[in-house]
């Protein structure tokens, strides 16, 4: 039986559908982490407090093997419920095959302009098509992640900005920027529509940690990695010119 065609908007609820499941995966990523190192602590604290205690006095062991049983359920729980939901994209699969990067470029400009940009009265701009070049991976990921940097970039935009994408092909690599004037409080702004589940664009307002993108970005970076290339992101610092970057190798990896 062949596929029914996808519709627009049914590619685009597809498309915010992915990005919050990478999201969701960041978080949990970050909820595994960051919970294990205290759990950690709190474990060897317990062995030291054994060594030093009495160990006659009944109420003080049952209370170290409270302890001590407590940060065990705490780390069960987290390889039975964080670690395994994260492994649908942990490990990011590609089908990789060889597609015209210009074609990508359109659709994914085209998507963005529906989804968010024309009701926000952003303008959308490419600049360095065609580049006539081809890449080797997966056209549908590389797709998604132009798609959502640019969309990232009309919801940090004020109304009535513009959003450029910058592309160019030099030596064995593809480079994708998106760059714009960041407005940080329009990721937040009631008054505006917005494509973004509300807790995605109040964390993507928040400072970069580390130099770590924005949660929401997530995909991006995993498939900038799968693709063995590079994604960056500057920071948000309201009214300046701010951009975000892909790097791709040209040709097979």
């Amino acid at each position: 039986m062949p596929a029914i065609p996808e519709s627009r908007s049914e590619r685009i609820a597809r498309l915010c559908a992915e990005t919050a499941l990478f999201m969701r995966d960041q978080v949990l990523s970050r909820v595994s982490h960051d919970l294990r190192s205290p759990l950690n602590a709190i474990q060897s604290w317990a062995y030291v407090l054994e060594r030093k205690i009495d160990t006659g006095d009944a109420s003080t062991q049952r209370a170290l093997d409270g302890i001590r049983t407590g940060v065990e359920q705490q780390v069960k729980l987290l390889e039975s419920l964080v670690d395994k939901t994260r492994a649908e994209t942990r490990k990011l699969d590609i089908a990789r095959a060889p597609f015209a990067l210009d074609a990508v470029i359109e659709e994914a400009a085209d998507d963005a302009r529906i989804a968010l940009a024309d009701a926000r009265g952003v303008t959308l701009t490419v600049q360095g098509t065609p580049t006539g070049v081809s890449l080797d991976g997966d056209r549908e990921r590389v797709a998604q992640a132009l798609w959502l940097m640019l969309a990232f970039a009309v919801e940090s935009s004020a109304h009535g900005a513009a959003v450029t994408l910058d592309v160019s092909a030099a030596g064995a690599f593809a480079q994708l920027g998106v760059q714009w004037t960041a407005a940080p409080q329009a990721l937040t702004d009631a008054a505006l529509p917005h494509l973004f589940e509300a807790f995605a664009r109040m964390q993507a307002a928040e400072p970069l940690e580390a130099g770590r993108p924005a949660w929401v970005l997530s995909l991006c970076q995993r498939v900038a990695e799968v693709h063995e290339g590079q994604f960056s992101q500057q920071s948000l610092s309201d009214g300046a010119a701010v951009e975000l970057a892909m790097t791709l190798p040209l040709g097979a990896v």
